[in-house]
């Protein structure tokens, strides 16, 4: 189990339990669902495809990127490449994740369109494969079409897991399977299996591996761990997921650990993290774990057991 305890003049105020697990000690660990951290497991079929990308465009199929303008930028040009217009997104509608672009948009009174969701990459992906392999662009995000039904093989497979023996979605599943917030199929598994699935990525795919070390902001973007941590240590990659979940896997030493916050808390996840990268010594990120009054006034600390 892990635990972060906010303690404030020697008392627990606060605290957030959860889990973490290392890839070189891995047990089997409770099922979760993916959610964002499939990202980069999904655009694998990018390059199984032969969907011809920049790096800048794979990484941003591969993360969940913040809605700024070179998000967007890189996003558009991924579709006018392809020959796609945006009303093909099937993502949803959410504001950008990113605060500084929200006051842009304000100011000029921007609506935020589909492009702006942190899922958008993803979805241009998916929609590339479906222009390349002639498949029905509108109905992409449905469990039983062809991309879909790929993107779950290619996951299982990554993360050994077994193929379901029924045949309709869901049918024959080892393990729950859902919706993702932006509309498209998500599996779940045990944390041992994200782990697989990422060491597998890091050993059978360097062009997102690469991508993603090479545009971390495209990747991602203001305030987003993932982007921290790609921009702070050497030939580490991460990718942060809903409901407290982060994966973090070290390309040089073919190690990583997974933590998940079962409250979903980011911040108490963003502690965890960080915590434990400097406890491997995969970097010395710094963070502030002080509890401090608005005039300054030190009067407790965050900390992080395992």
């Amino acid at each position: 189990m892990l635990r972060v305890d906010y303690i404030r003049d020697g008392l627990v105020e606060e605290f957030h339990e959860g889990y973490f697990m290392q890839y070189s000690a891995m047990s089997e660990g409770m099922p979760y669902y993916l959610r964002s951290c499939a990202k980069p497991l999904q655009a694998a079929l990018l390059i199984d495809y032969g969907v011809e990308l920049t790096e800048k465009e794979l990484a941003l199929c591969s993360g969940s990127h913040a809605g700024e303008e070179c998000h967007v930028e890189t996003a558009r040009g991924i579709l006018d490449k392809i020959g796609v217009d945006e009303s093909f997104l099937k993502c949803g509608v959410h504001a950008p994740l990113s605060r500084s672009m929200q006051d842009k948009m304000l100011l000029v009174g921007e609506k935020a369109g589909a492009i702006h969701n942190n899922c958008s990459g993803k979805h241009i992906g998916f929609l590339a494969i479906c222009k390349k392999m002639g498949w029905d662009l509108e109905t992409y995000y449905e469990p039983e079409h062809p991309l879909q039904i790929a993107v779950r093989e290619k996951i299982n497979a990554m993360a050994s897991l077994p193929r379901p023996a029924g045949e309709g979605w869901g049918e024959g599943a080892t393990y729950p399977q859902t919706t993702d917030g932006c509309g498209v199929p998500i599996l779940s598994m045990p944390l041992k299996n994200m782990l697989i699935g990422y060491k597998n990525l890091v050993d059978n795919y360097p062009q997102i591996v690469n991508a993603i070390l090479n545009n971390p902001y495209i990747y991602g973007g203001e305030n987003r761990l993932d982007t921290e941590i790609i921009q702070n240590t050497d030939g580490i990659i991460a990718k942060v997921g809903a409901g407290g979940l982060c994966i973090v896997f070290n390309t040089r030493e073919k190690d990583g650990f997974v933590v998940k916050i079962n409250d979903c808390s980011m911040e108490a996840r963003r502690v965890a993290v960080l915590e434990m990268i400097n406890r491997l010594d995969w970097g010395k990120i710094p963070y502030d774990n002080k509890i401090k009054t608005l005039q300054g006034k030190i009067v407790g600390e965050i900390v992080c057991t395992y």
